[in-house]
């Protein structure tokens, strides 16, 4: 994550600052708006060590975690002087110096000119997970003059000075050694009044036989006579320290050994070791026994836990996914409408994501509110009431209302999630209550845009037609058909699992279907199948974040918690029963994606009466699935109705051009986003002709062409099911030429012959999809082409 105060108006630069600074937990106290500069670069490693640089002028803010309690920071002062207090002392610091603290004490630092300060912010657990005495909570200086501070603070500077290029795997070395060097910058030279008396002299010893454990972990004849003798004491008092914190040496051995043995079992670095290789390297002599050792600690084998475990069963009529026409089913009337809820005028945005890896693209600056009125955050969580599953409609309530300009914290989840719900439901409150469903009902009863009763396939209520979940809508003060809505994306998280077995793992389902363009061209038997991987979602490290594939299986006939039969892939949410699968952990090998995180629906509301189905894009957006909607972009929609009602969900981890076989890795997000109005009469002269979905980015202007730009008044009154029989690319094709067109002639002034020219010399089309039943065509039109 990079972020800078230059790409703002100097008026906007401090508010953004701010702004910027808060989401990683520091407040700005003081500062100069007519000099100030930031620059924030956060790495975060793959243990959630996370390390921020801050680059800036003369200026105040506090290091303030209190909302974060069980956090340890190391604040290593790179260049410039400042002056540390908190609420007992006052310090005085210079360049190369470190203070520390733990984090339900805030820390203001004033720096007096330009400045370099590296933060190092520690989760508990990974410090718990080797210390076993406490570390003091006041701030404290930590001389780095001499001994293993000095080297401490020689290590974090390089760091931070390769904080740009440095990838998780290089920061392993680093994740590894950083308790160990905190812990003896600490004690080093620490008088015994500092340490606590008597039992502080006894925590200093046990953590320097802590760390001669430690370097020789990977001896196998590792024993307490000898590391007894190494710290002139007898065996029976080495054998008294343990006993004081309730454990022995032979057992902190071996859970250490664990430790690191778990640790090489996930790392990319050893991925070619056998598991033997790895249980020998650190000190394990006897397989088996290393088994039940790993179980007992882990709950898993050390087999499992490396690639998953394996279960059974296989599988097998092809369904169609659109409305049924005309007269097959009776009307439907919308259900599980979210209430009106608080608009959470001044609400902090919460990092939901932070366990995640990777950070966020800032977009363009935000415009402020007219006459001056604050910018406000809001938070909109998924739940059951701020959902609605398969369908777009402008009789929703709105589940939050905001006003021009104001940042949204939206929580969105995947309708995939159940492919494994050990993965992507358990353990998260949200995704619990949204995808629960038992003998009783569920609690999100309409899944789909088809009639409630079931009358047309008996798939449940709803139908199928339609299959996303979508966060929302969202009212947008003063919004009016003809104007346009600005979504402007500045950050998308994968959300972490929920399930304490993949603690700070996030994961997604990538569904080769029926409705997959592949699917009627299939080359092995058996022909009639449907396959889904399981993908981790890594976003961590400076390098571009991956994924991975975790396993496949192909899909089996389940029966749902309502005692229907699903024999395919065929409506929202269904649970997969493990016992009734085979799970494949061979595929894949040596393969990595780079995530793109995007949002596969953006939409407002359609101005068509009853429900629409959230699968075919249109006018007013829906489900475009282009990954060009990520971090950085803004996404232009027109305004249907009163109050746009905006709506996001199919969140995408990655998809390539197409979206082939019927989905991308669906992965459940979290965003920032900020939402601006543009009056009709306002709009910019690029934007006046735009009556479409338009995507900008840094460097392109994506343009969104579609087989029936305006599915819902060109097809009548099937609309609906007609569309998946009528798409063709060469229809798709046509659209987006014509908008391209039209945008080079009002947005650029070109004349025709001028803009088919570039079209065609300039300009890359591309397939967006073809499994939305209106199939996507897109022209990118990049910006460098234009010298002015």
């Amino acid at each position: 994550m990079r972020i800078t105060t230059n790409v703002y108006p100097k008026e906007q630069r401090r508010d953004a600052w701010r702004f910027a600074l808060k989401r990683l937990s520091l407040t700005l106290d003081e500062a100069d708006e007519a000099t100030l500069y930031g620059e924030l670069i956060q790495f975060k490693s793959s243990t959630g060590i996370s390390f921020i640089r801050v680059t800036g002028t003369q200026q105040t803010w506090t290091i303030d975690f209190r909302d974060q309690p069980q956090t340890y920071w190391v604040a290593l002062l790179l260049d410039g002087s400042a002056t540390m207090r908190d609420a007992k002392q006052e310090l005085r610091l210079s360049d190369g110096e470190l203070i520390c603290g733990q984090g339900d004490v805030p820390v203001q630092l004033s720096f007096a000119g330009d400045n370099r300060t590296l933060i190092v912010q520690v989760p508990h657990s990974e410090l718990t997970a080797r210390l076993k005495t406490p570390v003091g909570a006041a701030p404290r200086q930590i001389a780095t003059d001499t001994g293993t501070a000095r080297v401490f603070a020689g290590m974090l500077r390089s760091l931070a000075d390769t904080i740009n290029e440095i990838t998780t795997d290089q920061a392993r070395p680093v994740e590894l050694a950083f308790p160990e060097f905190l812990v003896t910058s600490l004690l080093d030279n620490a008088p015994p009044k500092a340490l606590g008396g008597a039992a502080g002299m006894r925590a200093a010893l046990l953590e320097r036989i802590f760390q001669t454990i430690e370097i020789r972990l990977s001896d196998p004849d590792l024993n307490y006579q000898q590391v007894a003798a190494e710290h002139g004491i007898s065996p029976r008092y080495l054998q008294k320290l343990f006993e004081s914190i309730n454990d022995s040496f032979g057992h902190y051995v071996k859970v250490r050994r664990l430790e690191r043995c778990r640790l090489d079992l996930r790392s990319p670095l050893h991925v070619q070791k056998s598991i033997s290789d790895i249980l020998f390297e650190w000190g394990f002599n006897d397989s088996a026994s290393f088994s039940r050792a790993f179980r007992e600690q882990y709950g898993i084998s050390p087999r499992e836990y490396r690639k998953g475990q394996p279960q059974e069963n296989e599988a097998v009529e092809l369904l169609r996914r659109g409305k049924p026409a005309r007269g097959e089913t009776p009307a439907a009337k919308a259900e599980n409408e979210p209430a009106e809820s608080d608009d959470g005028t001044d609400a902090e945005v919460p990092d939901t994501a932070e366990a995640a890896q990777g950070g966020p693209k800032v977009g363009a600056p935000y415009s402020p509110h007219p006459e001056g009125e604050q910018v406000r955050h809001h938070h909109l969580p998924a739940s059951p009431e701020t959902v609605h599953w398969g369908f777009l409609s402008k009789d929703l309530k709105p589940a939050l209302s905001i006003r021009s300009g104001d940042f949204v914290t939206i929580e969105t989840l995947t309708h995939h999630a159940n492919d494994d719900a050990e993965r992507m439901v358990e353990g998260d409150g949200g995704a619990e209550s949204v995808f629960h469903w038992d003998a009783q009902g569920k609690s999100v009863n309409r899944r789909g845009a088809g009639p409630m009763d079931a009358s047309a396939l008996g798939r449940g209520p709803g139908e199928g037609f339609g299959v996303h979940i979508c966060t929302g809508p969202i009212a947008i003060e003063g919004a009016m058909p003809g104007d346009l809505i600005e979504v402007r994306i500045l950050d998308l998280k994968p959300r972490p699992s929920g399930n304490p077995r993949f603690a700070g793992k996030s994961f997604g389902s990538n569904a080769a279907t029926y409705w997959g363009f592949h699917y009627q061209d299939l080359l092995t038997e058996p022909k009639q199948r449907e396959v889904i991987t399981i993908y981790e979602v890594e976003a961590g490290g400076m390098r571009p974040p991956t994924a991975h594939a975790v396993y496949s299986y192909r899909w089996t006939e389940q029966t749902d918690p309502s005692g229907v039969v699903h024999p395919r892939y065929d409506y929202p949410g269904v649970p997969v029963d493990p016992a009734t699968i085979e799970k494949n952990f061979d595929v894949l090998r040596n393969v990595e994606i780079p995530i793109r995180p995007h949002f596969g629906v953006i939409a407002v509301a359609p101005n068509h009466n009853g429900l629409v189905d959230s699968v075919p894009p249109s006018s007013f957006g829906g489900n475009l699935d282009n990954w060009r909607t990520g971090p950085g972009a803004r996404v232009f929609l027109p305004v249907q109705v009163e109050g746009g009602l905006l709506s996001l969900g199919d969140p995408h981890a990655s998809q390539g051009d197409s979206e082939l076989c019927g989905t991308a890795i669906e992965c459940s997000m979290t965003a920032l986003i900020q939402v601006v109005h543009h009056k009709a009469q306002g709009v910019m002269e690029q934007l006046r002709d735009v009556d479409y979905p338009l995507i900008e980015t840094e460097t392109e202007w994506v343009i969104m062409g579609f087989s029936h730009p305006d599915y819902l008044k060109e097809l009548g009154a099937d609309a609906q099911s007609e569309v998946y029989k009528k798409s063709s690319l060469d229809e798709a094709m046509r659209d987006a030429f014509r908008k391209a067109r039209r945008f080079l002639m009002t947005a650029k002034q070109l004349s025709e012959d001028e803009a088919i020219s570039l079209l065609s010399v300039g300009v890359d089309f591309g397939v967006s999809q073809v499994v939305n039943g209106n199939y996507g065509v897109h022209a990118v039109i990049r910006k460098a082409l234009f010298t002015s």
